[in-house]
């Protein structure tokens, strides 16, 4: 499996903007579509963003659409989700998972389909 560390989060204010790296090793990152899941307290895990092998496909959840932006550097192992204009609702532990595939097709939206993770990073907008 692939190794994940993310890093990035911290405490920031509504409107703000934070940026989140997840550093991959132990594997041929670009074998692996990536993507970022958040959790709050006491709520499930849920997807926030997605980008394919080559970076050509990505997906994002609605709520964050416009707002987030997720981009990835093969040659440095490294997906980046770009956080702009947060809200106190984006408040959350941030993951990334990396889900092996077979070709460059759109990325999964579904936390289940993700075989590796890291250990998360908190982020925290205050109103």
């Amino acid at each position: 499996q692939v190794q994940l560390v993310e890093s990035g989060g911290g405490l920031v204010q509504a409107g703000g903007s934070l940026r989140l790296s997840c550093v991959a090793s132990g594997r041929t990152f670009s074998n692996y579509a990536m993507g970022w899941f958040r959790q709050a307290p006491g709520k499930e895990r849920e997807f926030v963003a997605a980008i394919s092998r080559s970076g050509g496909n990505t997906g994002y959840a609605d709520s964050v659409k416009g707002r987030f932006t997720i981009s990835r550097d093969n040659a440095k192992n490294t997906v980046y989700l770009q956080m702009n204009s947060l809200k106190p609702e984006d408040t959350a532990v941030y993951y990334c998972g990396a889900n092996r595939v077979s070709d460059d097709r759109s990325p999964s939206g579904m936390y289940w389909t993700y075989e590796s993770w890291g250990q998360g990073t908190q982020v925290t907008v205050s109103s």
